[in-house]
């Protein structure tokens, strides 16, 4: 190990992931990588017989932001934390909708155009429930999940963004200022 590598935290450390939480008895599974996200294990992870609906949700990156081009976008956490958050959404969502399983994974470090950084599964009875409940998880993640986007731009400009900045529109978010 070099000196410089031993100066990264382990939270920071790609090789310290996946980081993972799964309540059996709730079916949630919650998973922070590096890795590529995988759809169908996410899928795979929630389903029930007992579920006549199962969606699935992926964040992707895309290529411009308020007109200017993206070369990729870079996630970062405090995996004790984004967990605790996240597993207070699911067991929210779960309670809710009365569903039958939950997956949420969060891709950190790079994510290349075109690739997924969030991907929620969501198996329920019935699809009203199911579809409510994805979008309902995906906007509690994005307010209060402790997981920070750089986005790098085409023309070598890069900017820190909280998830919580912007609406399901992709629309700023006026804070009310005391």
């Amino acid at each position: 190990m070099t000196a410089e590598e031993s100066t990264v935290p382990a939270h920071l450390d790609p090789s310290t992931y996946p980081r993972t939480h799964h309540d059996a008895t709730q079916n949630i599974h919650l998973t922070l990588t590096y890795s590529p996200l995988d759809p169908n294990s996410y899928l795979a992870q929630t389903s029930s017989p007992a579920a006549g609906a199962n969606t699935l949700f992926l964040g992707t990156t895309r290529d411009t932001f308020e007109g200017r081009s993206v070369s990729q976008l870079s996630y970062t956490t405090y995996p004790p934390l984004a967990l605790k958050t996240l597993t207070a959404i699911a067991e929210a969502a779960v309670n809710k909708h009365q569903l039958k399983g939950v997956s949420i994974a969060h891709r950190l470090g790079v994510v290349p155009i075109g690739e997924a950084s969030i991907a929620i599964a969501v198996s329920a009875g019935h699809r009203a429930a199911a579809w409510r409940a994805g979008e309902e998880i995906l906007e509690a993640c994005k307010e209060k999940a402790e997981i920070w986007k750089r986005e790098e731009f085409v023309d070598g400009g890069m900017e820190w963004r909280a998830n919580a900045d912007r609406d399901a529109e992709g629309n700023l978010v006026k804070k009310n200022e005391p």
